[in-house]
Order: structure tokens, then C-alpha cells, then sequence
């Protein structure tokens, strides 16, 4: 049993070796190193930005107006030049094929741009939305402030009602001035402030 013992230790060693001896690639404690690609990278922002501009370029009056010029330059010189420079005879095939690639690039990078665009948008209404929520959540926040202000103020006292509680107080004390006067209420030999209990 200990010469078996002995051999699984060196089997152990010799993988654990091989291990080593494989390079940092074979560690899983690391990241691997990038590998090299076929095709080449591209920034799908810059080709959105780009895309943006092709076709804001394509929905406007001045591409309109160079494409007319180009087209009528082509026509006429295919058609007044002399035969061995014309390059696209009379039924103009190669201009078909130049306006067909144009369009069949035009559309998928109008269609990019159009997605760009919806997916600003979404992001805007979304945005939108919050804020919305947060003036809501901020109306109903001080429309209950101004409901428990109204409460409050209900119980305290305002100055009409202070000067009407006032005009009362002195009618009832002049009431009672009149009605003591009246009355004889303190006889001449007394004071108002002693009780008849003093004797």
C-alpha cells in the first residue's frame, strides 16, 4: 500500500507541474486574454450617429436637388456625347443600378435612424412620466399641507373675531358699570376690593 501511495503523490506532482507549466492562460484565477477577431469592430453608436446624418441628409431639399442635377448630367451625357464616351448607353442600366444600391442602402439607414429616434423618445416619455409622478406625488403632498393648514387655522383666533369678542367684553363691562352705579352695589364707607367678611 505505500508504494501505491508514493505513485499517486508523484502522479499529483507531475499534473500539478503540467498545471504550472501551461501558462497564465490555464489559470482560472485570470481572465483569458482577448482573442483576435475575424471581423472588424465597430463603435454601433458612431454607426447610429452616422446613420442620423445620412439620413437627415437624404430627407432634405438640397439631396433632392443634387440627385436631379446628377441624374439630368447622366442622361444628357450618355445621350449628346460622343459613342466612345458614353459609358451608360440609352436604357441606362447602370444608372438603375446606381439609384437602386442608393435606395436599397437609403432605407435600412433611414429604418436606424428611425429606431435611434424611437428608442430618444421612449426614453423622454419615460423621463416624462417620473416627473410626473413626482408632481403629482408633490400637488397631493402640499394640497394635504394646505388642508391641515386650513384646520389650524379654523382654531385660532383672527382679528375680527378678537375685536368682536373685545366690542362684547367691554359692553359687559360697561353693563355692569351702569348697573352698579344704579344700584348702589358699594355702600360710601366701603371699598370695592374688600370682602364683608374683613370685619
Amino acid at each position: 500500500m505505500a508504494p501505491d501511495r508514493e505513485g499517486g503523490g508523484r502522479d499529483r506532482a507531475t499534473a500539478g507541474a503540467t498545471a504550472a507549466g501551461r501558462g497564465p492562460r490555464a489559470r482560472l484565477d485570470q481572465p483569458r486574454l482577448p482573442r483576435r477577431r475575424i471581423l472588424p469592430e465597430w463603435d454601433p453608436d458612431a454607426f447610429g450617429r452616422l446613420s442620423e446624418r445620412v439620413a437627415r441628409f437624404i430627407g432634405t431639399g438640397r439631396f433632392l436637388v443634387w440627385m436631379t442635377i446628377v441624374i439630368i448630367l447622366w442622361v444628357l451625357w450618355n445621350i449628346a456625347a460622343p459613342r466612345e464616351l458614353r459609358f451608360d448607353e440609352y436604357p441606362f442600366i447602370f444608372l438603375t443600378l446606381a439609384l437602386s444600391l442608393q435606395a436599397s442602402y437609403a432605407a435600412p439607414l433611414i429604418l436606424l435612424a428611425q429606431n435611434r429616434q424611437d428608442d430618444r423618445d421612449r426614453v423622454n416619455l419615460e423621463q416624462d412620466r417620473k416627473q410626473n409622478e413626482r408632481s403629482i406625488a408633490d400637488t397631493e403632498y402640499l394640497t394635504r399641507e394646505i388642508a391641515a393648514l386650513r384646520v389650524g387655522l379654523g382654531e385660532v383666533a383672527t382679528r375680527d373675531w378678537m375685536r368682536s369678542e373685545l366690542q362684547d367684553l367691554v359692553k359687559e363691562l360697561e353693563e355692569r358699570q351702569n348697573g352698579h352705579r344704579d344700584r348702589g352695589v358699594f355702600p360710601a364707607g366701603r371699598s370695592p376690593g374688600r370682602d364683608v367678611d374683613d370685619r
